[in-house]
């Protein structure tokens, strides 16, 4: 019965959160959005104290609940694993290994540093809920997508529109890349190995289960009706039960109820655990070596787990603190993106600093916006972390849909009001590539669209009322929102475009 109620809930919450990353209408995320903040690492770089503190009770009191029902990414290898388990011949294929203590603290110190040094790359590697959005955002939305066209399709050709055509492009290729890669290598340890990734690299995971360790309630082995069968054992795809001590590894187990389930004498069950060490019947006789054999050894990793999720919250805290259009003027071919020096970062992301030290590189953001404007950074240190960029669209002043969907704070909650007046780049004018200087035509699309009015139109030659009139730019008033570089009708290069801020400013 446990067993069924947590794979109910796991189904329920991993199909929502998948939804929630295919999503481009932005629908789901009025009803379900609060599935993204409450993934242990985002609610952490928040500081959603709530979140937190809610994840640590719940694991102080049921043990890695968190791993087997919340994590899109655990769920995901549990899916693979249990495809894989469907053939006969591999049914009971698992069995008790130690714990890799020391590959699991060298992980999870190397993420913390990575927190603490601001390379977001890193951290979006590590990072489980990352991991599995950029798998959905970059695997399984392109064919979502392909699917809403399929049927944008019949339902047109029977006068229905309710379902519209929607561009798949591709986004960012080391991303994509990055995706498969995660892609094959999670499911390759899920079809061998279960809960591999879970229990030796995943610092989520290490952190949980220093905890866990402590759990009320757990999976327990009554050694009297045990009859050491190892069926449990060969079922766990945590790898954590040692069938002939009869002992659980609660660092790693994930609280899947699957031991429970297979064992055929009710020998193992989920209950309160025992405070203090129940004797065992040879000791009670006397039996001094049956005893000591009994007695569970000191866990001399216990501290270090502890120190590394104190490390990784106090690091988090740390950082707080601190369509084309060618205007009919040109031929239509592809824009090209501009070399900027500075990289553009959504408004509410205050700086490339916050961003950096904020985001995990869950690619929900990126997914959700409408206008197509944000896409996953090709840099090494920033690497899966969301820019700007106007080939397919602007950010429109109204929308502030990323702010809204961000679970990790990198994106700050805004209103359409504060976005108007902040300040995330400045237009920049190249002469060389200015439709009125180079046809010889009037153009002015720039100024027409400038939705902060910081372009006007002058003359080239102020002393000569018959030269063409150029653009002229008010920094003072330009909020870097794009909307003149993607309007612009200069191919393959705007004739105008954005220069990010280091530091958004407000005016």
């Amino acid at each position: 019965m446990l067993r069924k109620i947590r794979i109910t809930l796991a189904v329920i919450c991993f199909a929502l959160i998948t939804l929630l990353l295919l999503d481009f209408t932005g629908t789901l995320h009025t009803w379900f959005g609060w599935l993204a903040r409450i993934q242990f690492l985002p609610a952490v770089l928040a500081l959603n104290v709530a979140v937190v503190a809610s994840l640590v009770v719940l694991t102080l009191l049921l043990g890695r609940v968190y791993c087997s029902v919340i994590c899109p990414l655990g769920v995901f290898q549990d899916i693979v694993s249990w495809l894989s388990g469907r053939r006969r011949k591999y049914r009971y294929r698992f069995s008790y290994s130690p714990a890799k203590r020391w590959l699991r603290i060298a992980v999870l110190v190397l993420f913390v540093a990575a927190i603490a040094a601001g390379i977001g790359s890193l951290v979006a590697l590590l990072a489980p809920y990352s991991a599995y959005g950029r798998i959905a955002a970059n695997l399984f939305a392109p064919i979502y997508r392909w699917g809403n066209n399929l049927l944008a399709y019949f339902a047109e050709r029977a006068d229905s529109y309710a379902f519209y055509q929607t561009d798949v492009w591709l986004k960012s290729l080391p991303t994509l890349l990055v995706a498969a890669a995660t892609f094959i290598v999670l499911v390759v340890l899920a079809w061998r190995g279960g809960r591999t990734y879970c229990n030796t690299i995943c610092p989520v995971g290490t952190v949980l289960g220093a905890l866990a360790r402590y759990s009320l309630f757990r999976p327990v082995i009554d050694e009297r009706k045990c009859n050491s069968c190892t069926l449990c054992a060969r079922k766990c795809k945590a790898s954590c039960i040692d069938a002939a001590r009869h002992r659980i590894d609660y660092s790693r187990c994930v609280a899947c109820m699957d031991c429970i389930d297979t064992c055929r004498h009710g020998a193992i069950s989920y209950r309160l655990r025992e405070l203090r060490p129940k004797q065992d019947e040879t000791e009670r006789r006397g039996g001094k070596a049956a005893a000591a054999h009994a007695e569970a050894p000191a866990d001399p990793a216990r501290r270090s787990f502890l120190t590394g999720a104190g490390l990784l919250l106090g690091s988090a805290a740390l950082h707080a603190q601190e369509k084309k259009v060618d205007g009919g003027l040109a031929v239509i071919l592809d824009k090209k993106v501009p070399a900027r020096h500075t990289p553009i970062v959504p408004p509410g992301a205050v700086s490339l600093r916050h961003m950096a030290a904020h985001c995990t590189g869950c690619q929900l953001c990126v997914s959700s916006c409408p206008n197509g404007v944000l896409r996953p950074s090709s840099g090494l240190m920033t690497l899966m972390q969301p820019e700007s960029s106007y080939e397919r669209g602007y950010c429109r002043p109204e929308c502030v849909v990323c702010s809204e969907v961000c679970p990790a704070g990198a994106i700050l909650k805004i209103t359409p009001a504060e976005k108007s007046a902040i300040q995330v780049g400045r237009a920049v004018w190249v002469r060389d590539n200015c439709v009125p200087l180079t046809d010889g035509v009037a153009c002015g699309n720039c100024a027409r669209h400038c939705p902060t009015g910081a372009i006007t139109m002058v003359l080239s030659d102020p002393e000569r009322a018959d030269n063409p009139k150029i653009p002229a730019i008010n920094e003072e008033r330009c909020i870097g929102c794009g909307a003149c570089e993607n309007l612009c009708p200069a191919r393959p290069f705007s004739a105008i475009y954005v220069e990010g801020y280091t530091y958004h400013r407000t005016i």
